[in-house]
Formats: structure tokens, C-alpha cells, sequence
């Protein structure tokens, strides 16, 4: 089943284009974190695997990972039915992969992440990497990353079902 959320359940926005992330209350900043780092080739609508692209976009959480490399990951639903269906209709993906997102995302389950549209997208820190490398550029595959001490801050936050938007600021909610 999909999560049900209340309105006033904490949500993240990350505005792609100042390069922050905001734990939202309604819509309310209630925790700002500024000097994210996205994909290495910036942000898009229309994203693919191994573009080096953060996805713009509705999301999320549907898994995390303590176990991560980068810290800590918390792993979007990418691809969305939205992604699936407009890549469906540009004869990017194939039926059964557009069939297989779709039914995913509609029992609450992870969509399928290896697809022509990507996967493993999600909010993570450096974890053992240079902290200077990344407060300098974007240098993850598509994710969102934050200092670990960030990330650390924002874990209270985010759960499994936790709203997450993806803007470039121009866009509308």
C-alpha cells in the first residue's frame, strides 16, 4: 500500500538551483541546509541513466540504507509514474518496464532502478570522501548530497514515505 501521509508531516524541498535543502511544515521552513551538491552534470526534468543529472521532480523516501558508503542513504522512488509515463511515450522504456514501475510504485514498493531512466537516486552525505571536494562542485551520479555533520542533523527528520520536491526555484510546487 502507499504511505498516507498527514498534511502537517515534516517534507523536504530542495531547491536545485541555490544548491539547499529545507525540512518543510506545512510551508513553514522549519531547518535549512544550504551547500548541497547534486549530479555532476547539474539538474534536468528528463533524466537517463548515467547522465550524471539530479532529477527534478516529486518524490519519496523508500528505503534507507545505514549501511551506506556515503554515511547514510535515504533512497528516492525514481523513477515516479510521471518519469515512467512520459518515457514510455518517447519509446524510451518498453511496456513491461513502464508496467513494472507503475505496479512498484502502486503497492508502496521500490520501482525498478535499473532502467533507462536510472536509479539509486537519493540523499546521502560524503561519508569518507573529501569535504573539501564538496563544498567546491557537484560531484555525486544524480543525488543530493550534504556534509555528514548535515546529514546527521537532517536524519530526524526523514522517514520511509517522506515527501521530497526537487526544484530549480522557477517552477511551482
Amino acid at each position: 500500500m502507499p504511505v498516507v501521509h498527514a498534511e502537517s508531516d515534516p517534507w523536504i524541498l530542495i531547491d536545485a538551483s541555490e544548491r539547499s535543502l529545507s525540512v518543510m511544515q506545512n510551508d513553514l521552513v522549519v531547518e535549512d541546509f544550504p551547500g548541497i551538491a547534486l549530479g555532476r552534470n547539474g539538474y534536468s526534468a528528463d533524466r537517463h541513466q548515467g547522465d550524471g543529472k539530479t532529477p527534478l521532480g516529486e518524490f519519496h523516501v523508500a528505503w534507507v540504507n545505514p549501511q551506506s558508503r556515503f554515511r547514510l542513504f535515504f533512497g528516492l522512488d525514481y523513477p515516479n509514474v510521471e518519469r515512467a509515463e512520459l518515457a514510455y511515450q518517447r519509446k524510451r522504456i518498453d511496456f513491461n518496464t513502464y508496467s513494472a514501475i507503475r505496479e512498484a510504485l502502486v503497492k508502496g514498493q521500490i520501482p525498478p532502478q535499473k532502467t533507462a531512466l536510472g536509479g539509486y537516486i537519493g540523499i546521502h552525505g560524503v561519508g569518507a570522501g573529501d569535504p573539501r571536494i564538496h563544498k567546491i562542485s557537484d560531484w555525486t551520479q544524480g543525488c543530493i548530497a550534504l556534509s555528514n555533520t548535515q546529514l546527521d542533523h537532517l536524519e530526524k527528520w526523514i522517514k520511509v514515505g517522506t515527501r521530497v520536491v526537487i526544484t530549480d526555484g522557477l517552477r511551482s510546487l
